[in-house]
């Protein structure tokens, strides 16, 4: 899930820049960062939750 997260991620910030830089979206991005910066913190902790990671009863 970690690999497909930040795909997803970078697909979503970079079709938004893109729409900004051809002005069909007015977006102040020093408003909104202000208002949802703890969003950012929910979908890293969404990130972890759901990356698969080391299990402490398994052992190679």
């Amino acid at each position: 899930m970690k690999g497909n997260f930040a795909a997803i991620a970078l697909l979503i910030i970079g079709a938004l820049a893109l729409a900004v830089n051809l002005d069909l979206l007015e977006l102040d991005l020093v408003q909104i960062l202000r208002k949802w910066w703890p969003l950012a913190l929910i979908a890293i902790g969404v990130g972890l939750f759901f990356t698969p990671g080391d299990s402490p009863g398994k052992k190679p």
